[in-house]
């Protein structure tokens, strides 16, 4: 009898073993199949995944060697060890993307990223301010694409005017800096700015065109004046000169563009308007005496 419920009791343990070991077998077959119906949602390939897993694999090796390197007191031989990790596993700089340059040289972007380095020695923010030291470039967005893209998102100037310069023409954007020469055959049409330390003041020059609108299309040059004013060259040939002031020379140029509403100004036999006296415009014609026009009221 003893024999017997021994034996009944080893039965009953191998029975239960298998009972559990038939489970493990179903719920594993059941995890499997929900993994496998969740990886199916996802929008990536096998290959795809295979990188992801690879960059996340990657990242902890590359965590841990800087962690062990650095414990042991040598940053630099960690960051050789990284590099030297991410080359073996094709994490190399092999092609640079450009997005958002229409007008600057491509060549000279490629040139601020060195190919066939390691992604882990790019130094994004070093490259950045490479690329900010280009004209063309107001600002500037680099980041790592794996395994193998640098991508450079660029915010391009915009060519606002041109900058007479005593040697040669030159493009601004609307801040006054400098793009790129220019001929004067393709700076017609364009604003030209001109007068010694103009530059500084190409936004406040814009602020100035904007009061007055209807003017604005028909100044074809502006001259800064002493370092304090502007002149204003027409699209006539006519020149206007404003007075020192923000405020005040663009309350001139309103009250001239008013002026040029009721009498047409633009266009007649006058060659220059000096309205830097108070409530009075000073006109020249050629061959006669200069004529005062009293803005106040008066003759």
């Amino acid at each position: 009898m003893a024999t017997v419920k021994r034996k009944a009791k080893g039965v009953r343990r191998s029975a239960a073993a298998s009972s559990r070991a038939t489970k493990a077998r179903s719920a594993k077959a059941k995890t499997g199949s929900v993994l496998d119906s969740v990886m199916a949602l996802l929008p990536f390939t096998d290959e795809q995944l295979h990188r992801v897993f690879l960059a996340i694999i990657l990242g902890g090796a590359v965590a841990l060697a800087w962690f062990v390197a650095s414990l042991a007191g040598v940053p630099a031989m960690a960051q050789q060890q990284v590099s030297f990790l991410a080359q073996d596993s094709g994490f190399v700089v092999n092609k640079v993307t450009l997005r958002g340059g229409d007008r600057i040289n491509e060549l000279k972007i490629y040139q601020r990223v060195q190919l066939g380095q390691a992604m882990t020695d790019v130094d994004l923010g070093l490259v950045r301010d490479d690329l900010l030291e280009l004209n063309w470039v107001k600002d500037a967005r680099v980041s790592r694409q794996l395994p193998d893209t640098i991508v450079v998102d660029i915010v391009e100037r915009v060519p606002h005017a041109v900058l007479k310069k005593p040697d040669r023409m030159v493009l601004i954007d609307s801040t006054g800096a400098e793009l790129e020469p220019i001929s004067e055959a393709n700076a017609k049409g364009m604003l030209i700015v001109s007068g010694p330390g103009s530059r500084k003041y190409v936004a406040e020059l814009t602020t100035l065109l904007d009061s007055a609108p209807a003017l604005k299309p028909q100044v074809a040059e502006a001259e800064w004046i002493g370092n304090r004013r502007w002149n204003l060259t027409f699209g006539t040939g006519q020149m206007l000169a404003l007075p020192q002031g923000d405020d005040i020379a663009a309350a001139a140029l309103i009250q001239f563009a008013q002026l040029d509403g009721k009498s047409r100004l633009l266009g007649g036999k006058v060659a220059t308007f000096d309205m830097r006296a108070p409530e009075r415009i000073y006109m020249r014609i050629p061959g006669r005496s200069k004529e005062i026009l009293n803005t106040s009221g008066g003759s």
